[in-house]
Order: C-alpha cells, then structure tokens, then sequence
C-alpha cells in the first residue's frame, strides 16, 4: 500500500488516502512506457511538409540550347533542379506518421505512469479546488501553497470552465480531467495534481 497524503487549497495535510499498487498494475512497466511515449510524441507530428518537383514549377519545358556544339554542360529545361528556380530532384510530399496503440496498452501506460508517481512522492491530492472567481493569481496562489514551483499537470475530476480559465495560463501548466490523462501529461509534468474526486475516479 501506497499512503498518499491529501491537502485542502492551503497546503495543509488533511487526511490521507491508501492506494494498493495492484490496482495500478503492480509494477512499473518501463518498456510499456516507453512505447507510450514514441506513440503520443508521433501522434502530434504534423508532416504536412510539401515541395514542388520540376513538374510542378513554372517554366518553359524547351530544352535551352542544344546538346552538343556549344562548349557548354549539357543542360535540360529551366525547371531542373541545378537551376535557381526550378524544382526539387527529390521533394518532400505529406506523410502520416501517426502511430496505433491499444487502448488497453495506453491505459495500463497510463496506470504504470501514475503508480511511478506516486513512488517517487511526485503525486499532489487536494480535497477540492474551488476558487472565489476564476482568476490565473488565485490559481498561483494554491500551486504556490501545494510547493509546487516546476512542471505541473493538473487533472480535475471534471471539465471546469472556471478553474480552466485559471490556470491555463500559468507558466509550465497543463490542464486536462482525469478521464482524458494520459502517460505523456504525467511523464513530461514534474508534479501530477489532482482533487480528491478525480484521483478516486482514476484509481476506482
């Protein structure tokens, strides 16, 4: 068993919760993890890069002068890709690079992602978060309260527009819910917070 311990806004230790590591999967999967990884890293490339070839360049396809008799280097049509203007001898065209993972894997990534945190004391619970008006200082305030200076990911047990509004905002923060956590957030974030709600929700 894992004790976490559970802060109100504070930064007071109110209670503390139990988590047995079974139920995370029991063991820290680092192959698994690093799988997740290249698949969520993939997934955000755009590859969407697109350059002309020398069919696609404007420009007469008239050969320039003629081939022998000149003195010269053999040339073609303007459009070549030695000429200043004409297209590229091996062009970039768009490329899917997105990668597939199943669900079940990316969860137990998810879960193994989770339970290093929590080894490693990196986990922050709040009984709950609610703020006077949806304001980035307030927000800054109980980061502040929590000691939490560095990366952050932040998982409310549901979307909140207010408490969104307030900390999108801040430096090194991401903002999702716990049922849209994944391992990328948690493994690039320094610190997973979390209201007690959702971290319930998450663990079951």
């Amino acid at each position: 068993m894992i004790n976490v311990p559970v802060y109100n806004i504070q930064g007071q230790e109110v209670e503390t919760i139990q988590v047995d590591e079974e139920k995370l999967g029991g063991e820290v999967r680092h192959a698994l993890l690093k799988q997740a990884l290249v698949y969520y890293h993939a997934n955000q490339r755009q590859g969407t890069v697109r350059t002309l070839a020398r069919g696609e360049v404007e420009g007469s396809t008239r050969k320039i002068y003629k081939q022998k008799g000149t003195g010269n280097a053999r040339q073609g049509s303007v459009r070549q890709p030695v000429r200043v203007g004409g297209g590229h001898a091996k062009q970039k065209r768009p490329k899917d690079w997105r990668l597939d993972l199943p669900i079940k894997a990316r969860r137990l990534a998810r879960n193994s992602a989770i339970l290093a945190k929590l080894q490693s004391g990196s986990v922050k619970v709040v009984s709950e978060l609610k703020l006077q008006s949806p304001k980035t200082k307030e927000m800054a305030l109980i980061l502040k309260a929590l000691k939490i200076d560095r990366s952050v990911v932040v998982a409310f047990a549901d979307h909140n527009e207010d408490l969104y509004r307030a900390t999108r905002n801040i430096k090194k923060t991401t903002v999702t819910t716990a049922g849209q956590l994944n391992a990328w957030d948690i493994l690039r974030n320094q610190t997973l917070l979390m209201t007690r709600e959702g971290f319930t929700q998450l663990i079951g």
